[in-house]
């Protein structure tokens, strides 16, 4: 019996070691969503101060869409505002907005400083972010044209980004 009772450090010891050995060969840039392949959220936003159009689930129904979750507090936002107005610039796909718990007066100054590539934008108090599984902000959703979430980017997009996985998806979406 004693004889067990050494061998259990042992055995804990090699079940921690293969946990480690799977976890260190995951890729820790991939943060899975449940909402893959599934509708996206019901949602009404209303629109900036300023602005007639808020968002809704209804506009994501009219096509492939690009959904960006975005504030103006948020410096990685900022960093892919070029490579998003570049893509946005195309006209391939709306790119909707959302404006993630932010301050009117603040998102207006942002947007009048480094343009608007938002075809609408709708201003969530943070319930909406919830709702789509925000885990912070930027997070990009590819929605294709039955509202469903197809692709789910978190962090800043980049043009490589853009041309690799967003532009190729698209492709497929619209066919």
């Amino acid at each position: 019996m004693r004889r067990w009772l050494y061998l259990l450090p042992v055995a804990i010891f090699v079940l921690m070691a293969a946990g480690f050995y799977v976890g260190l060969n995951r890729d820790p840039d991939v943060l899975p969503s449940p909402l893959i392949d599934e509708p996206a959220p019901q949602f009404d936003l209303p629109p900036l101060p300023g602005n007639d159009k808020g968002l809704s689930t209804a506009d994501l129904k009219r096509g492939v869409s690009l959904v960006n979750f975005f504030a103006s507090w948020c410096a990685p936002c900022r960093e892919e505002h070029k490579a998003l107005s570049d893509f946005a610039a195309r006209k391939r796909v709306p790119v909707y907005g959302i404006d993630y718990k932010d301050k009117p007066e603040a998102v207006a100054k942002w947007l009048a400083e480094l343009g608007n590539p938002y075809t609408q934008i709708g201003a969530d108090d943070g319930q909406i972010g919830i709702e789509w599984g925000v885990y912070g902000v930027p997070e990009t959703y590819l929605v294709d044209g039955n509202g469903r979430i197809r692709y789910k980017h978190v962090g800043p997009l980049t043009q490589a980004d853009i041309d690799k996985q967003i532009v190729p998806l698209i492709g497929q979406l619209q066919k």
